[in-house]
C-alpha cells in the first residue's frame, strides 16, 4: 500500500505514458480518483471552517486533520485500505457524521485522572550553606579523605570502566556509601510530582544534606561544633509556614548514615556523633537512614547505594540477565576484615572456616594479619569479581549491625547470609520481602561463635533447584535496591528511591487520617 502522496512522487520521477503500462492507464485514473477525494475533503473542511467562527468547532476541524493523512491506495484502481482492527481483522467502516460526533464528544469529554493526585512533594529551597555549599567544599567533608571525586555527577562519583568485563560500558560508578544526601536530593528534583503548592503536597521534603555535613565533625571536634549547622536548619525550618500545617509532622528528610552518627545523649565532648534525630523537632519528622534503630520507628531504613546506578529499565534487565547466566565457582564469599582484639567474634570464625574450605573465597580487607595478602575491599571490580562468582555471600555485622555489602551481594545475584535478624530484616522492611526465607540464609551467630555450626554443611544441605529459586529472587530485587541515575529522566523503573518515597506519603496520609505514624512495613 502507498499513500496518495507517496503514489503522486512515484508518477512524478517515472515519465512513462500509462498507455505503455500493462493496465492500460488504470494508475493514471486512480490518482484523479484520489486527488478527487483529497479535493472533496478540503471542501469540507473549509464548509467546517466556516461554522468554526460562528460554532466554536475549531477542535473538529483540528481533529479531522488525521483523516488526510490516513488516506492509503492499491495500486489497483476501486480498491481502498480497510481500517484494521486491534484483533487484525477488518473494521467496520464509520459513517462521517459518527466520526465528527465522536470528536466532538472527545474534545468535551472529562481529562483522564491526575496522575500525581495523593503524591505531589513540596520541595523547600534551603539556603545553599545547608547543601550546596557543603558540596562545593567537598575538599572538608572528610577529615583524612579527599570526597570530592565522590561528590561527581550527583553524588555517584567517578564513572567505572568495564574492569575487565566486570561491568558493561553504562551505569556503574565509584559510590560512596555516604552519598545518599545527595543522590536523594539529585533525585527529587527531577520528581515528576514536584509542587510549588505545599497545600497540595502529600508531602514535604527538606533538602538539609545532614549525613555530609555531620561528617564534617565526627571527629575530634567539640559537641557544639558538631551540633551547629543542624540547630541552624532546625530554626530556619520551624519558622516556616510550612512547618505550621502539621509541626512537621508530614516533612521528611535523608540523614545519609545510620542512625547511631545522629543519637548523642549528652553535650559531652567525648561522645560519639551528634543529636539531630533526639530534637523534637526532628522526632516529628520521618527521617530515612542507612541504618536505624530497634527502639525507634519514627525513622526509615533504606538501603546504602551501589555501584550500580541505571539510567534506564533496559539496564537492569542486562544486568539481571548476566546476573542469572554468570558461572559460580565459589559455594559461598566473604569480604572483610577481621576486628581486632578478639578471636571468638563472629568474623573471626567466617575466616576462620573460610580458610579452611575448598568451597569459600575470602577477599580479605587487611587487618595486619602477616601473610594475608590483603585485598582492596574499596575496589568495586574486586569486590563485584568475587560476589558474581559466589552462589552465597556471607554477611556479618559490621561496625553496626548493617552493611553496605549486603546490596552489593544483592546486586551481584549472590544469596545473603545473615548471622543476626538486625542486619536486615528488622531493617529494610520496605525494600525486602517479609519471608526472609525467600531471598537469605539465616544462620543464628551464637552458634557460630560456639563453633558448633558448619557454615558449608549448612549451605550444602540447600538444594540446587532451591538456590536457584532464591538466587531468581535476589536477581528479583535489585531494581528495588538500586537508586537510577539521578540524572535520567527515563527510567521506567520503580527503584529504592521510589518505594521510599512511596513510604513516605503513605506514612503522611495515615498521620493526616489519624490512623498513627509508625506502621511502616509494605509487602512488595
Amino acid at each position: 500500500m502507498k499513500s496518495t502522496t507517496t503514489f503522486a512522487a512515484e508518477m512524478q520521477q517515472d515519465p512513462v505514458d500509462a498507455a505503455d503500462k500493462p493496465d492500460g492507464g488504470a494508475p493514471r485514473r486512480s490518482l484523479v480518483c484520489h486527488l478527487a477525494i483529497l479535493a472533496a475533503t478540503f471542501s469540507a473542511l473549509v464548509f467546517y471552517a466556516h461554522y468554526a467562527v460562528q460554532g466554536n468547532m475549531a477542535s473538529v476541524i483540528v481533529s479531522s486533520l488525521p483523516l488526510l493523512s490516513s488516506i492509503t491506495v492499491d495500486q489497483n484502481p476501486g480498491s481502498a485500505e480497510l481500517p484494521v482492527a486491534l484483533d487484525g481483522e477488518p473494521a467496520p467502516l464509520t459513517p462521517r457524521a459518527t466520526v465528527l460526533e465522536a470528536n466532538r464528544s472527545t474534545m468535551t469529554a472529562p481529562a483522564p485522572a491526575n496522575r500525581c493526585d495523593g503524591r505531589y512533594i513540596y520541595m523547600y529551597d534551603m539556603p545553599a550553606r545547608f547543601n550546596e555549599d557543603l558540596v562545593r567544599d567537598c575538599g572538608n567533608l572528610h577529615p583524612w579523605l579527599d570526597m570530592c571525586p565522590y561528590v561527581a555527577n550527583d553524588g555517584m562519583g567517578m564513572p567505572l570502566g568495564d574492569e575487565g568485563g566486570v561491568f558493561p560500558g553504562r551505569g556503574w560508578y565509584s559510590t560512596d556509601q555516604f552519598m545518599l544526601d545527595l543522590i536523594l536530593h539529585s533525585r527529587m528534583k527531577r520528581y515528576e510530582c514536584l509542587t510549588n503548592d505545599s497545600s497540595l503536597a502529600a508531602a514535604v521534603f527538606v533538602p538539609f544534606y545532614a549525613g555530609l555535613e555531620s561528617g564534617r565533625f565526627l571527629y575530634n571536634h567539640s559537641t557544639s561544633v558538631r551540633d551547629a549547622l543542624q540547630l541552624d536548619a532546625i530554626d530556619w525550618l520551624v519558622r516556616r509556614p510550612e512547618w505550621a500545617a502539621m509541626g512537621g509532622r508530614d516533612h521528611f528528610l535523608v540523614a545519609g548514615r545510620t542512625t547511631w552518627d545522629f543519637r548523642r545523649k549528652a553535650d559531652v565532648d567525648e561522645l560519639w556523633g551528634t543529636k539531630l534525630l533526639r530534637y523534637p523537632a526532628v522526632e516529628n519528622m520521618t527521617v530515612l537512614v542507612l541504618e536505624t534503630s530497634p527502639w525507634n520507628r519514627t525513622n526509615l531504613a533504606i538501603p546504602y547505594p551501589t555501584y550500580f546506578h541505571p539510567e534506564t529499565a533496559a539496564d537492569v534487565l542486562a544486568w539481571q540477565e548476566k546476573a542469572r547466566k554468570t558461572e559460580r565457582r565459589w559455594l559461598f564469599s566473604f569480604a572483610g576484615a577481621p576486628r581486632p582484639g578478639s578471636n571468638k567474634t563472629v568474623r573471626a570464625e567466617i575466616i576462620r572456616q573460610c580458610r579452611a574450605s575448598s568451597g569459600c573465597k575470602l577477599f580479605h580487607c587487611g587487618g595486619g594479619v602477616v601473610g594475608d595478602g590483603a585485598a582492596d575491599c574499596n575496589s568495586p571490580a574486586g569486590v563485584m569479581r568475587v560476589f558474581e562468582s559466589s552462589q552465597f555471600c556471607l554477611q556479618p555485622r559490621g561496625d553496626t549491625a548493617t552493611r553496605r555489602s549486603t546490596f552489593d551481594a544483592i546486586v551481584a545475584g549472590c544469596i545473603p547470609v545473615f548471622f543476626h535478624p538486625g542486619s536486615a530484616y528488622t531493617q529494610y522492611t520496605l525494600h525486602f520481602p517479609r519471608d526472609h526465607g525467600r531471598y537469605s540464609v539465616l544462620i543464628p551467630h551464637a552458634g557460630l561463635t560456639a563453633r558448633n555450626v558448619s557454615i558449608e554443611e549448612t549451605l550444602r544441605k540447600i538444594s540446587p533447584e532451591e538456590v536457584r529459586r532464591m538466587r531468581e529472587e535476589v536477581i528479583g530485587l535489585i531494581p528495588r535496591v538500586v537508586y537510577a541515575d539521578p540524572r535520567s529522566r527515563r527510567v521506567g523503573l520503580k527503584d529504592a528511591f521510589d518505594v521510599a518515597v512511596e513510604a513516605v506519603i503513605d506514612r503522611v496520609a495515615k498521620r493526616r487520617r489519624g490512623e498513627g505514624a509508625d506502621v511502616r512495613e509494605r509487602e512488595h
